[in-house]
């Protein structure tokens, strides 16, 4: 999954028109900031910009703008600046993307049209061959696939659903699984298990402050849940 930029759960749904700071711009990349505008995407992956003197529809792939400062002098008008700096500054989603709402922590994130199934703000979601930890047992590993579906919904090797095992009770049946390998399993000869996890159960882990001592993969007193 892939979702590239975050915004706070508490935007709100309907934004009223803002301003940015002038940042020393002058002619029109000055209007876009000063000016009050209220960017709303549009479900064909345009963009109305709202502003006192009317309403411009802007078209970031194809570089047009309703306006007549673009249809008369076919100018980068102000519009379009300032479109492109919301989806820069992640208050609105990029072309080919939807606001979405992170099925962790509830705050709102940017994924693609036709995206389906639980959504990740980049807080909560695991890339594979991110380091994390356990929040159950402390054990460290190693992320090797997002399974983009629901803890109550995917299966383990066992026949019982991830989000019906007991060392998951804390963490939402809603929340994707991902699969992961213990760090430790990797310097071993043999097989190694992966195992499913809701996301929130995975702490990411910064490697250059993480130490190479810790819990072994067997001392932890909650058992994991075998892909």
């Amino acid at each position: 999954m892939t979702h590239p930029a975050y915004t706070p759960a508490s935007l709100p749904a309907t934004r009223s028109k803002t301003t940015f700071p002038a940042a020393g711009t002058t002619g029109r990349a000055r209007r876009a900031r000063v000016e009050p505008m209220a960017v709303r995407p549009l479900r064909d992956g345009r963009y109305a910009v709202e502003t006192t003197g009317g309403t411009y529809v802007v078209d970031l792939d194809a570089r047009t703008c309703t306006c007549p400062d673009h249809q008369l002098r076919g100018a980068r008008c102000k519009h379009r600046r300032r479109v492109a700096l919301e989806v820069t500054e992640g208050l609105v989603p990029p072309p080919g993307e939807r606001t979405a709402v992170c099925a962790v922590c509830g705050g709102r994130t940017f994924v693609p049209t036709a995206f389906e199934g639980p959504a990740l703000c980049p807080r909560h979601d695991h890339r594979p061959g991110t380091l994390v930890r356990d929040r159950e047992t402390g054990d460290r590993l190693i992320v090797v696939a997002a399974t983009g579906e629901r803890a109550d919904r995917v299966e383990t090797a066992e026949g019982r659903p991830v989000a019906d095992y007991p060392t998951n009770a804390a963490y939402g049946p809603h929340e994707p699984v991902f699969r992961a390998v213990y760090l430790d399993a990797l310097r071993r000869d043999g097989d190694v298990k992966r195992y499913a996890f809701p996301a929130s159960r995975l702490r990411r882990i910064d490697r250059a402050n993480e130490s190479d001592s810790g819990p072994s993969p067997t001392d932890g007193t909650a058992s994991p849940t075998t892909a």
